[in-house]
């Protein structure tokens, strides 16, 4: 929402889109001194507009910069872009855009190698509060009768203990889907980049240093869940709760929702079988579960790799060893996928792939252990994915290529000869290439495609081209990358960054959808977004309805929209595996 913000200087700038001429488009939270800053202004005049970088603090110019005309067809009812370079000026301090005529303003931004420090942990506090069971942002306990089994060996309706896990999203269903990643990759964000997080909660997420990094202590939050989703080597759970879930705004330890033995109490867990399930019409298209199995195999080859650097619990590195075994034995027994299972809703996550899974694990046990057995398999596997990814689409189901990046990749890559070293960092180029192909046909250089839950795409976008510098020593993307990161950050249509409270003297998501805002009206830092999606995607969803009118609605276009209004599901709604997804990214600018 738009708002008035002090600046440093006591100063206030009112952003008022009917008001102004000419718009500007900035990443709100700034730049690195040596990087590409471009900025995006548009206008409903064709006369090209002066754009001056001003320094907050005296309001002295400090560039005036050539506006070069864009292409921008298809973005909203502004028929005139224009791009504004400052690249050049690398000196630190606050500034913001303005036009000559000072009556259009940027919200302010540093220049600082500071810019981004502290954002990882900031993503944690979200993802604190996703936290089921004791959650140590509300500081409650909730869903302890988590859950009664079905599909599996057990007889229907057996009691099994699957609490923990995190919240998927607004609402509160668990996955081990996204659960997987989500531990995966934060293990991987502070094993490449420790120096970005801080340790100032201890394991309960509670405020007191305990010698773990806090990533660390969230990364256990779920690596313990897999472990009780994973009660014996052919056994794995893969979902608690389904779609009965939804039912209106409400409190984790107050669920009305009832799974047939009463509202707040015990809820279903559904057994990973390999097969179509579905306790309804909808049913999954499930065919195995080495998805699940591999990417939780890595999570566990990882943790017992990584714990013994921070912690002397050598039992419980011996218990993510023995985790990691069985899991990837057990995807080797049923490969294929497990998909996510909805009940009166035909929604859910329709992942469909499996091997990147497996060669990410492969990767990772090979790394633990040394045996050449896994590494043989992780080279099959990474051969099997090869360029499998969403990048070259334009549209594909709801979480069909998950995880939207192939970390399996990276993983092998200093584990293989430089021919096939060759190979896999042109896995990643061929996709990169692919997205650069989409940006630059845009006047944002964004280079996704906007079906639900665009913004993941364009995290997992910048982590692949993070990992490939990083693997090849080649920034030919690293402008992308940068364009990317500003588009999260507010140089889009709609000039809002895409996490909540991020930053906090920007404009960013208010009225999300979520229980804590609906309920509490309390901003909860560091949640990314779905993010903005196809108007056909929009127009074709059930149960959308924007509760207030669109502040947004000079800027909306019928190609992609986005609402900040907690009644749109769609682009509005932060998500757990979405915001730990983006930790690795905030880890590398935030080193």
């Amino acid at each position: 929402m738009y708002r008035l913000f002090l600046l440093l200087t006591g100063w206030c700038l009112c952003l008022v889109a009917s008001a102004q001429d000419y718009h500007i488009r900035i990443n709100q939270t700034g730049y690195l001194p040596s990087e590409t800053k471009q900025a995006i202004v548009f206008s409903h005049s064709a006369k090209t507009p002066v754009i001056q970088l001003i320094a907050q603090q005296t309001r002295a110019v400090a560039a005036e910069l050539t506006a070069k005309s864009v292409e921008a067809d298809g973005w909203g009812t502004f028929p005139y872009h224009w791009q504004a370079d400052f690249t050049k000026v690398e000196k630190p301090g606050w500034y913001y855009l303005a036009t000559a005529d000072g009556k259009a303003q940027s919200i302010p931004f540093q220049i600082s190698a500071q810019a981004y420090g502290g954002y990882a942990d900031t993503l944690l506090i979200f993802m604190r509060q996703q936290r089921c069971g004791y959650n140590p942002h509300l500081d409650m306990v909730c869903h302890q009768r988590d859950g009664r089994a079905m599909f599996g060996p057990m007889p229907d309706s057996t009691f099994v203990d699957v609490s923990g896990g995190w919240h998927d999203a607004g609402d509160q269903l668990k996955y081990l889907i996204t659960g997987s990643y989500a531990t995966a990759h934060m293990l991987k964000a502070w094993e490449l980049y420790p120096e970005a997080f801080a340790d100032k909660v201890n394991a309960h997420g509670q405020p007191g240093p305990n010698n773990i990094p806090d990533v660390l202590d969230e990364a256990r939050w779920g690596l313990d869940w897999i472990h009780k989703l994973h009660p014996a080597p052919d056994q794995l759970f893969h979902q608690v709760a389904d779609d009965r879930d939804h039912r209106g705004w409400k409190m984790p330890d107050q669920d009305n929702s009832d799974y047939g033995w009463g509202a707040n109490s015990y809820r279903v867990a559904y057994f990973a079988t390999g097969e179509p399930q579905g306790l309804r019409e909808y049913k999954s298209q499930a065919t195995g579960v080495a998805n699940l199995a591999g990417r939780s195999a890595a999570a566990m080859a990882m943790a017992a790799r990584l714990w013994p650097k921070v912690s002397a619990d050598s039992a419980y590195s011996d218990k993510c060893a023995q985790a990691a075994r069985s899991l990837y034995a057990l995807g080797r027994s049923k490969e294929g996928f497990q998909q996510g299972n909805s009940y009166g809703a035909p929604y859910r996550y329709s992942e469909d792939t499996w091997a990147d899974d497996m060669e990410w694990g492969a990767a990772e046990l090979y790394r633990l252990t040394g045996e050449k057995a896994y590494l043989e398999e992780a080279k099959a596997y990474a051969r099997q994915a090869g360029t499998v990814s969403w990048m070259p689409l334009d549209t594909a189901a709801h979480y069909r290529y998950y995880p939207f990046v192939n970390m399996g990749h990276y993983a092998l890559y200093d584990l293989v000869d430089e021919a096939f070293q060759d190979t896999l960092a042109g896995y990643y180029r061929s996709g990169i290439e692919h997205t650069l192909e989409r940006a630059q046909s845009n006047a944002y250089g964004v280079g996704v495609p906007f079906i639900w839950c665009s913004n993941n795409l364009v995290t997992a976008l910048i982590t692949q081209i993070i990992l490939y510098e990083d693997m090849t020593g080649d920034y030919r993307y690293h402008d992308l990358l940068v364009q990317q990161r500003d588009w999260l950050m507010g140089r889009n249509p709609w000039g809002t960054s895409m996490f909540t409270s991020l930053p906090a003297h920007g404009e960013y998501p208010l009225d999300v959808h979520t229980s804590v805002w609906a309920l509490t009206r309390e901003e909860v830092p560091g949640g990314l977004l779905d993010g903005p999606v196809y108007a056909t995607i929009f127009g074709s969803l059930r149960g959308l309805k924007l509760n207030e009118p669109d502040e947004f609605a000079a800027f909306q276009n019928p190609y992609v929209v986005y609402h900040d209004d907690i009644g749109d599901y769609s682009t509005n709604e932060p998500t757990m595996d979405g915001t730990a997804g983006a930790i690795l990214m905030m880890a590398y600018w935030g080193r």
